[in-house]
């Protein structure tokens, strides 16, 4: 619906108007998107490729959300970070921080710090008991914070004992058969006393074996070749001609240096072959060409080879498994010693627990009270004086749970307790859970001071309503629109509504209308000053916006908020 427009948010109280189905919410979703929710490509306006938000954010240098910006890589502009997030038709999405590209949680993480966004869905939200017991720690601080951060580590721990205890009990029979697998294994490699490297070695002395002959016959002839055959006198050797060549070259070394040096060369020449003849006659009187120990070593190469089969690759990889099942089995075999350890842990760690959740209790109980005293005051000032709010903090009995107060009771990873909170409308009426004991117009107004409450003890720098109003009238209205001003002194609040009892109350009043061509609908965004101001109040009064009643009524409703201001 909306084409292009530019929103300008007040320091203050910011509402936003305009009829059903010009594009209110969309303001509140486009912001949503910035604050990385879930990109829907029905967003994307019918025809266009893309929609794109950009927004502007203050943030103090020492925040939290500026650091967590710099971590991502992202620069501040003048104390403000600029956001950007494109949604393609095809449901693709992008997000940038700063002018550099995040992933789209970074988007979250920031939101928590830095805007509370309150809608018709996040109101149902509040119904859940888990929504509940947050919100309780939430304003109770570090006095649930620090206990709970204890009984979370407690809770990790037993977990793991507990469920390694399981695996142990459940799973006796599987392990039993392990350990005699492993043992089978390493008794096989223990009867071959294999040692590292041995199986490169016979492989080496096998090749030597199998080829002995020629081993030996190529080793004479070489050693022929170098120091003569005894057997020919006659026959010329390289130690004799070189032996010669030295003889020539000592004759006249005296006359020349060079030729001293050529001379000093092919000494050092007789001298290597001379080593060469010595180790070849020496390599043929020790080859081994006795065929029985050529099959000792294949009989040893067929054991290791077993043993490989099964093991491993090499008898490196088979050393290497039988040091890691041997491990293994010892821990197998001492599953009996384990699970006494085990269970002695499991206990000591439930006892833990049992003190920490108790203290948890404690924590929110105390806060409880505060909280609710602080909520019921809110809504004397939201036209419910006579409302009481209170807490229900109980815990579940379970015989495998941990103990609190004296009984057995169910936990979980934040405690033992389930938390409720109970609205009172009127003097008489008994507590009942808010789903039950609150009317559509009673909820908004228990959740604007739950926020309000929050706001002095957690402040959020901006409130962002999405019609928190549904389903409240009359004074109380009148009251809504009030409590928001007064919230806005210390936040940036901004609101869309249909009320203009509380919209006469905001600092800025931005209107949200749509045209229509004849083929597409438009809308845009025009901040609202003087008469056009006066005009979009008596609208949303009496749907007439020349009526002089309704023109005089708007008048009066701005005068109000103005005086109570």
């Amino acid at each position: 619906m909306i084409d292009d427009a530019v929103v300008e948010l007040s320091p203050g109280f910011t509402a936003v108007t305009g009829e059903t189905g010009a594009g209110k919410t969309m303001v509140v979703t486009s912001l949503g998107l910035l604050l990385g929710g879930r990109a829907d490509p029905a967003l994307v306006r019918i025809g266009a490729g893309k929609a794109v938000v950009e927004g502007r954010i203050t943030v103090p240098d020492d925040a939290t959300a500026a650091v967590r910006a710099e971590e991502a890589g992202a620069e501040l502009d003048d104390g403000a970070l600029l956001i950007s997030r494109t949604v393609s038709a095809e449901g693709r999405s992008r997000a940038h921080l700063g002018g550099r590209s995040v992933p789209v949680g970074v988007l979250a993480e920031l939101a928590d710090e830095l805007v509370a966004v309150h809608g018709q869905t996040d109101q149902q939200g509040l119904l859940k008991l888990s929504r509940q017991r947050q919100a309780l720690d939430r304003y109770a601080g570090d006095a649930v914070a620090v206990p709970l951060a204890k009984y979370g580590e407690a809770y990790k721990r037993l977990r793991a004992a507990s469920v390694e205890l399981d695996e142990i009990t459940t799973r006796a029979r599987e392990r039993a058969q392990e350990a005699d697998m492993l043992r089978y294994g390493l008794d096989e490699i223990a009867a071959v006393e294999p040692r590292a490297g041995e199986d490169v070695e016979l492989a080496e002395e096998a090749e030597r074996l199998g080829h002995a002959e020629a081993l030996a016959s190529a080793a004479a002839a070489a050693h022929a070749a170098l120091a003569g055959n005894p057997e020919d006198p006659e026959g010329v050797d390289a130690g004799t001609l070189v032996a010669g060549g030295q003889r020539a070259l000592d004759a006249v070394r005296s006359y020349d240096p060079a030729l001293a040096a050529l001379a000093d060369r092919i000494g050092e020449i007789g001298i290597l072959l001379r080593d060469a003849a010595g180790d070849l006659a020496g390599y043929a009187d020790d080859l081994d060409a006795d065929p029985l120990r050529l099959s000792a070593v294949e009989e040893r190469r067929a054991a290791l080879t077993g043993l490989t089969r099964k093991y491993g690759e090499d008898i490196a990889t088979v050393l290497a498994w039988a040091e890691t099942s041997a491990a293994r089995l010892t821990e197998l075999d001492g599953d009996d010693e384990r699970i006494g350890e085990l269970t002695a842990e499991r206990d000591a760690l439930r006892s833990e627990l049992g003190g920490l959740a108790q203290a948890l209790t404690d924590a929110r109980t105390e806060a409880a009270e505060r909280f609710a005293a602080a909520v019921t005051a809110e809504l004397a000032s939201l036209a419910m004086p006579h409302a009481r709010v209170s807490f229900d903090i109980r815990q579940t009995e379970d015989p495998e749970g941990v103990e609190v107060g004296g009984r057995a009771v169910a936990y979980g990873p934040a405690g033992a307790d389930e938390v409720e909170l109970l609205l009172a409308p009127h003097p008489g009426a008994p507590p009942r859970p808010i789903a039950k004991g609150a009317s559509g117009g009673e909820l908004s107004r228990v959740m604007l001071a739950v926020e309000v409450v929050f706001a002095g003890t957690d402040p959020v720098p901006t409130y962002l309503f999405d019609e928190v109003d549904a389903g409240v009238g009359g004074k109380a209205a009148v009251e809504i629109g009030r409590r928001l001003a007064r919230l806005a002194k210390t936040a940036q609040v901004v609101v869309v509504t249909h009320l203009p009892q509380v919209a006469a109350f905001a600092d800025r009043q931005l209107l949200v209308e749509k045209t229509n061509d004849g083929s597409v609908t438009r809308s845009g965004v025009k901040v609202l000053e003087g008469e056009d101001r006066v005009r979009e109040l008596s609208r949303m009064l009496a749907g007439q916006e020349d009526s002089e009643t309704a023109r005089a009524h708007a008048e009066e409703l701005l005068a109000t908020a103005r005086a109570d201001m």
